[in-house]
């Protein structure tokens, strides 16, 4: 059935903005390829139907399927709050939601609650949905709330979001706060413990260095960085410094690069400023208008100032310039891709959306990676990290 499937896609394949090669279509779509992180619950929550083909956003079920992305990680995130009683039940809504979702196209999607899901959903043709957590705001101080969590379907947690957690510091906090501590505190360090009892996978992307390194030097499973890029080509906080990327990789885990725009490229963020300056009436208006919803904003920004921006973005070649980095540092073995869709309000050229993500196949194998290590950049390094830590 997947073969089928994969000979109507090559041959109803639209363009994606670049010439054709056969090569890289085949490559691309026999391969399984995982996307570490979007957003897309937050559009399903605000009444979205992901299950068909939208005009908004980055993602949804016929743009996965276009793309090729057999399976993703997708996130629960509760924005900040001065209220911090409110975190756990707004996780809760948010799988509850996510799970109607998935029951509403139960014979497209399924929920991956142990390794041996992959197999079953790929021999089903069904995409994987991979429930992580953006912030462990929601477990607040106690453990036994990873086992409530875990049992909700959650597989990935990042102790942090841009705001810290009680337990740990993110990496905005530790950069632009004077804080008393950072890193992990013993409770975050039981935290990251019980983690690895339950096969719960670590994610690093937002924790903060000292935070970083607590958590390397206390997890004993593979730790992953879901959607972070390269420090030395793009100096941000968000962004990964050589030993951490060294780190991350004798741990037997891997770095998925981030699509965003601000981690890609360090031109873009002064670009960019002068963009919202020369706009700066439009854009406190559609915040005043849109003060509650984040992402809803700055997609919405993005859309206004789409020609401007398409001036500015970085191109799916300093994507791959990342990759590249990533492999000559530590080897082919731990690198991925973690897309950010649908938590970023614009993406680079040649990667505008989900159905775009063949144009990574294609840059890399212009720039002579062999199939193998094509196949194990899209897909087949999450796969071990997951055969490793999922129980």
């Amino acid at each position: 059935m997947r073969k089928v499937y994969i000979t109507i896609l090559l041959l109803c394949l639209p363009s994606f903005g670049f010439s054709q090669s056969a090569d890289f279509k085949k490559i691309h779509y026999e391969a399984f390829v995982i996307d570490g992180h979007n957003d897309a619950i937050q559009r399903i929550i605000s009444g979205e139907d992901l299950g068909k083909k939208t005009n908004s956003g980055h993602l949804d079920i016929p743009r996965m399927r276009t793309g090729g992305i057999d399976a993703a990680f997708f996130a629960v995130w509760v924005p900040p709050s001065k209220t911090s009683k409110t975190y756990f039940q707004k996780a809760i809504n948010q799988i509850e939601s996510f799970n109607k979702f998935i029951q509403k196209y139960k014979n497209e999607i399924g929920v991956l609650r142990n390794y041996q899901d992959i197999e079953k959903y790929r021999n089903q043709n069904k995409l994987v949905a991979i429930l992580s957590m953006e912030g462990a705001h929601p477990l607040g101080d106690n453990i036994k709330n990873l086992d409530y969590f875990y049992n909700l379907g959650i597989r990935s947690i990042m102790p942090t979001w841009n705001n810290s957690t009680s337990w740990a510091t993110s990496a905005a906090d530790e950069e632009t706060k004077k804080i008393k501590r950072k890193g992990l505190s013993e409770l975050g360090k039981k935290f990251i413990k019980r983690m690895n009892e339950l096969g719960i996978i670590i994610d690093v992307s937002h924790a903060g260095e000292q935070t970083f390194w607590d958590i390397i030097q206390t997890s004993t499973k593979p730790v992953i960085a879901s959607h972070s890029a390269v420090w030395k080509i793009c100096p941000h906080r968000r962004n990964l410094k050589d030993e951490q990327i060294k780190a991350i990789a004798k741990t037997g885990g891997l770095i998925a690069v981030n699509f965003a725009p601000w981690f890609l490229d360090s031109t873009f963020t002064k670009k960019e400023k002068e963009i919202r300056n020369k706009y700066s009436k439009l854009i406190d208006s559609i915040r005043n208008d849109f003060k509650g919803n984040i992402l809803s904003r700055e997609f919405l920004i993005g859309n206004f100032l789409k020609n401007d921006y398409e001036k500015i973005l970085p191109t799916v070649k300093t994507l791959v310039d990342h990759i590249d980095y990533i492999v000559q540092l530590v080897g082919i073995d731990y690198v991925g891709l973690g897309s950010d869709y649908d938590g970023i309000g614009i993406a680079p050229l040649g990667l505008e959306d989900a159905s775009y993500y063949p144009n990574v196949t294609k840059e890399l194998l212009e720039r002579g990676y062999s199939e193998e290590d094509i196949r194990k950049i899209l897909g087949e390094n999450f796969m071990r990290v997951l055969r490793q830590v999922l129980k």
